[in-house]
């Protein structure tokens, strides 16, 4: 996904890593908070491009699930807020350390409220985005003005104020109405309702209905071109593609949604129809790399390809489209299990090597992969973790390297359509919110016993699968696993052959002329003791 951001290369074992800003989103869940649904936002904002400022109000609605006295938003003190209403009536407040306290004349029944901010300031500035968060100001080559924001790590509170929690999601949607100097087009989530402009502004109105994450509620403005067409689903609908390219790179934009069409038909294929079939499949073009936000992916790549199969192939929008899928359709309620988004996402970019390819090249990515693999500390580190201490590279390569390890266990046959079902089932999409526990318990009803000692290995541990092989007499040779309570088919490749043996703690005895090879292919993460 990214932000702070690992940018995973198609054809490389290893992952760039930036250095990441000091504040973050997610944590433990404050007790105020804990009592609000979010349902809505609509953001109502002027940007003045000239003075770096955006001004303006935020209305939040929510569900309250218990009566209270207090309201807690989150949003980075850089602001100054003028009033705060909560329906309709105007209410005291604190705003300090990044936080909106509302002390509420009545008590607050349970029940349905709209909370109103009325803000101004200067945003955050992105210091090297996608590496940090913030508003980028910057030009074009002609001298336009380009805004664009950045936010994943930080939430959305780097300019909205909000629950900032991937626990709860704005479930009705969001409505931006954004005003601009009329010179730039507002690139936004969800589907563009109307555009109108005033004088030297102009005003665009986007609304998404499906339920998005707040780091996805960014906008993008510049001297933009919408190259569209439309596009068949999986499933037969069809939804248009729209490219927001900036005018000076407009004769690239449709060789361009020639690569992103390939790409979205093969994450169809093993994830099923794209998720925002109503409304659009949207990318802009950015200064910075990239970015996953819902329906409008920021692209920055600068039309560099590589070959695939002999085709052109953008890695970054592949990874960045999976994100679709992984993180906004399958969304993991605490950022411990950011592995889900991250790994499942990059286990999706090497599918596409296997399809385009073939089966060895999609082994020897895995290869490559698991030589840089350090597991310097567990995937998952507890629970209510902040993005800040759950970032890990390793989300990336380890948690796509262990989708790879499940799938041998599992077995195409019974794998793929398995990660496919699951990222099409109602309990695990959309507003059904998952952790690590539901995919475990998933994956494991499909193979029809526990593969939670493989979770467990994998996600919570920093070990590797431990594999002694006992030299005996007569060319016998006793193997076992060591440090997993559960059997698993390894490939043990002998004088006579490769073929697949179930092993244990409970020693299997190879006959071979040769040492025994144990799974060359690099199906697992794996330490080998000769003893």
């Amino acid at each position: 996904m990214k932000k702070l951001y690992a940018l995973v290369f198609l054809f490389a074992p290893f992952i760039v890593i930036a250095q990441k800003q000091s504040f973050t989103s997610g944590g433990k869940l404050k007790p105020e908070q804990a009592i609000m649904d979010i349902r809505h936002y609509t953001i109502a904002l002027d940007v003045d491009v000239d003075q770096k400022l955006i001004n303006g109000h935020a209305t939040i609605d929510v569900v309250m699930g218990k009566p209270t006295k207090t309201l807690l938003l989150d949003l980075l003190d850089s602001f100054k807020i003028s009033k705060v209403l909560v329906n309709n009536t105007p209410q005291s407040f604190k705003y300090e350390n990044d936080l909106i306290t509302i002390d509420l004349k009545n008590e607050l029944p349970a029940g349905k409220a709209a909370i109103q901010v009325f803000y101004g300031g200067k945003p955050h500035i992105a210091r090297r985005p996608p590496w940090d968060d913030g508003f980028s100001w910057a030009k074009d080559s002609k001298g336009t003005p380009r805004v664009e924001i950045t936010a994943e790590g930080t939430g959305g509170k780097l300019y909205f104020p909000c629950k900032d929690h991937p626990s709860d999601e704005a479930n009705e949607g969001v409505d931006m109405i954004i005003t601009v100097p009329k010179a730039l087009v507002v690139a936004g989530p969800g589907l563009l309702v109307k555009t109108f402009k005033n004088g030297d502004k102009a005003t665009y109105h986007w609304k998404t209905r499906y339920g998005i994450n707040n780091y996805s509620i960014v906008f993008n403005a510049a001297d933009y071109t919408v190259v569209s067409r439309p596009y068949k689903t999986i499933d037969g609908n069809t939804v248009p593609i729209q490219f927001y390219v900036l005018k000076e790179n407009v004769d690239k934009a449709e060789h361009h949604l020639d690569v992103f069409e390939k790409t979205i038909r093969q994450q169809e294929k093993y994830f099923g129809e794209y998720p925002w079939v109503k409304e659009k499949i949207g990318i802009v073009e950015t200064a910075h790399l990239g970015m996953e936000h819902q329906s409008m992916n920021a692209y920055g790549n600068k039309f560099k390809y590589t070959k695939v199969g002999g085709e052109d192939h953008d890695g970054l929008m592949h990874h960045e489209l999976g994100h679709e899928w992984w993180g906004n359709k399958v969304t993991a309620n605490d950022w411990a299990d950011m592995w889900i988004h991250e790994g499942i996402g990059t286990y999706g970019d090497a599918l596409y090597i296997k399809d385009l390819e073939g089966d060895q090249a999609y082994i020897n990515y895995f290869k490559r992969s698991a030589l840089g693999i350090r597991s310097a500390k567990p995937l998952i580190m507890g629970k209510d973790i902040d993005e800040e201490t759950a970032y890990n590279g390793e989300i990336y390569s380890k948690g796509a390297f262990f989708m790879h390890t499940l799938c041998y266990v599992m077995g195409e046959d019974v794998f793929f359509p398995a990660l496919k079902k699951f990222a099409t089932d109602p309990r695990y999409t959309y507003d059904n919110i998952i952790n690590t526990h539901d995919v475990e318990q998933y994956f494991s009803s499909v193979y029809g016993k526990s593969i939670k000692p493989l979770f467990n290995l994998y996600l919570y541990t920093t070990n590797k699968l431990e594999v002694t092989v006992k030299p005996g007499s007569n060319d016998r040779y006793s193997i076992q696993l060591t440090n997993i309570d559960m059997p698993l088919p390894v490939d043990i490749t002998t004088d006579s052959g490769t073929q697949k043996v179930v092993l244990s703690k409970t020693p299997t005895v190879i006959t071979s002329k040769t040492m025994p090879v144990i799974d060359k292919d690099a199906y697992y993460l794996k330490k080998i003791t000769i003893d």
